[in-house]
């Protein structure tokens, strides 16, 4: 099969605040987004990117070459609506092959990234919604949590519309493993707490992260692990009652956790091991929405949403405090919905970051180069 392929829509320019190097990859009169911050969304050894992108009406998965800037069409179909709408920004790669998996309504699909190719992994009941997907380490698995459909969840990716309510009614939530040589899905854990955020480690197929979803200053206990071998569940670094914390994300050891949080006001970045064999945190200068490090080193986040402060914001870390923000570059978006939600990312080889913004109207999709940190502006000079 030959996949459709559409000219570059790349261009490049220097920042205005930073003079930081931005390539625009995407260019199109409908939005495009990068995937979750947690879930890596480079393949072809690196040379490529995948993105879903609203065309002629339909939403699809598309991969960029980041040299050429050239556009390979992977789906030819379009997202269903409510009340089973999906989106491909909750999609996830193959590790070791060049294979996207992707929830259509209630199918998690398959999809070769050279073919085009579909394979059907797996069905979830009609009274459950799905969420997030991720591959373990070694290729073989998919891991994905599915809960139990409430009355007027579909808005939740639209501002987060009902998310007290949906946490309050506890529903039935499921984590499941599905072989992704087709023969199978099982449950490997189950309660009667509204789970999300199925982060498997990078490097170790055994373990995974959970989270117990919610408000953050209302859930007890957000981030837990889970051991696919044995099945056990357990706290990952232990909530105190005074304490809010989430937006855990594995680094590229495989082994260390990364979250942010507020305790008594005063806001903190953390650090753990899976086993919490060890906890190191830091007061947290300024905020963001989302962050992400490949290392402890350098973290890269989105800036605070209200009152806005529109860059892409750099902090480092020297083993006991952070310095920081820097600002590496404008991105201006909305954050209005899911898809427009700028979900920085930092490149494998740590030289890049990847955001999405609708800057311009659309959403669209940029990597910004990584200058030495001394070399950036604070935020208090540009401000």
């Amino acid at each position: 099969m030959s996949l459709p392929v559409w000219p570059s829509e790349r261009s490049v320019f220097e920042d205005r605040k930073t003079g930081a190097r931005v390539t625009q990859l995407t260019a199109h009169r409908g939005h495009s987004h990068h995937l979750y911050f947690t879930n890596p969304g480079w393949h072809d050894q690196g040379r490529r990117l995948v993105f879903g992108s609203d065309r002629f009406n339909r939403t699809n998965l598309f991969s960029v070459e980041l040299a050429s800037g050239s556009i390979r069409q992977i789906t030819d179909a379009d997202m269903p609506l409510r009340p089973t709408e999906t989106s491909f920004i909750f999609s996830c790669l193959n590790p070791v092959s060049e294979e996207a998996y992707f929830w259509r309504g209630l199918n998690l699909l398959a999809v070769d990234l050279t073919t085009g190719n579909e394979r059907l992994l797996y069905e979830a009941p009609d009274n459950f919604s799905v969420n997030i997907t991720n591959a373990t380490a070694d290729g073989r698995y998919i891991c994905t949590a599915i809960y139990e459909k409430l009355a007027g969840e579909e808005s939740l990716l639209r501002g987060y519309i009902g998310f007290a309510e949906y946490w309050k009614a506890r529903p039935l939530s499921r984590i499941l493993r599905i072989a992704v040589d087709g023969s199978g899905a099982e449950v490997v854990h189950e309660e009667r707490n509204w789970i999300g955020h199925v982060n498997t480690s990078p490097t170790r197929p055994e373990l995974l992260s959970f989270c117990h979803e919610g408000p953050w200053a209302k859930v007890e206990q957000r981030i837990w692990g889970l051991d696919l071998s044995t099945g056990r569940a357990w706290k990952i670094r232990p909530q105190r009652e005074d304490e809010a914390c989430g937006h855990e994300y594995w680094m590229a050891d495989g082994v260390t956790i990364g979250y942010h949080g507020r305790r008594d006001g005063e806001r903190f970045y953390g650090f753990t091991s899976w086993d919490n064999a060890s906890i190191v945190e830091a007061r947290f200068p300024f905020d963001s929405h989302h962050f992400h490090s490949n290392t402890p080193g350098l973290i890269v986040g989105d800036g605070a949403e209200r009152p806005s402060v529109p860059y892409v914001l750099l902090w480092r870390f020297d083993g006991q405090r952070f310095d920081g923000p820097r600002v590496l570059c404008e991105h201006r978006s909305s954050r209005h919905i899911q898809q427009t939600h700028v979900h920085p990312r930092f490149s494998p080889d740590g030289t890049q970051v990847v955001f999405t913004s609708d800057r311009d109207g659309y959403g669209n999709v940029y990597l910004v180069d990584v200058p030495p940190f001394e070399s950036l502006p604070t935020l208090e000079s540009i401000n």
